[in-house]
């Protein structure tokens, strides 16, 4: 099956589109959504950090106990059924989660840096979500180096791309349906 990524504006539709059964809300408190109707809450994880990578005062820094339990979330995902992670703009947080699951899956954090450059030209994976991931699943500095091999986003494939901005609950972005998909 398929990882998707995308932004909290898209989340909602492609839930839909894609029939998805497993979901990761990769966000701060203020933008957490609502479990879709489709999805169970037991498959809607909630991960509530801030995309930073060293405590800020007002920010939720992502610690080991935030990545544990996304981990722990990812280990009971049936890879028969479609996840999506999501964050606000699908390009840092959510990529960084993304690659944990599919090196996770796989066991190869390598390959699954390649994979995800591939399907996501401008992931920037929040270095911190993938150190911390990296320490708890025992890589030894691996899922670390395959994120720093994957070298800069590339937004020259979308230079008009701008990052959506949340307004109040929702988060409205320049680009309407960006998503990446990463299989299995």
């Amino acid at each position: 099956m398929s990882i998707y990524i995308t932004g909290l504006a898209q989340m909602p539709l492609l839930v839909k589109r894609f029939d998805i059964q497993y979901l990761v809300s990769i966000v701060g408190a203020d933008a957490q959504p609502p479990t879709p109707s489709d999805i169970p809450r037991s498959r809607h994880h909630r991960c509530i950090v801030d995309d930073i990578v060293e405590d800020q005062p007002g920010r939720v820094v992502p610690k080991t106990n935030h990545i544990n339990d996304l981990i722990e979330f990812l280990h009971a995902w049936d890879t028969e059924s479609s996840l999506l992670i999501h964050c606000i703009a699908g390009v840092s947080r959510s990529t960084a989660a993304a690659l944990i699951a599919r090196t996770m899956k796989t066991n190869d954090p390598k390959r699954a840096a390649t994979a995800l450059r591939i399907a996501a030209p401008y992931a920037w994976p929040n270095r911190r979500i993938v150190s911390l991931a990296d320490s708890i699943l025992g890589f030894e500095g691996k899922l670390i180096h395959a994120r720093d091999e994957m070298g800069p986003a590339d937004w020259q494939i979308d230079p008009d791309y701008k990052a959506p901005q949340l307004h109040g609950e929702q988060a409205h972005g320049h680009k309407e349906g960006r998503y990446a998909e990463l299989e299995i």
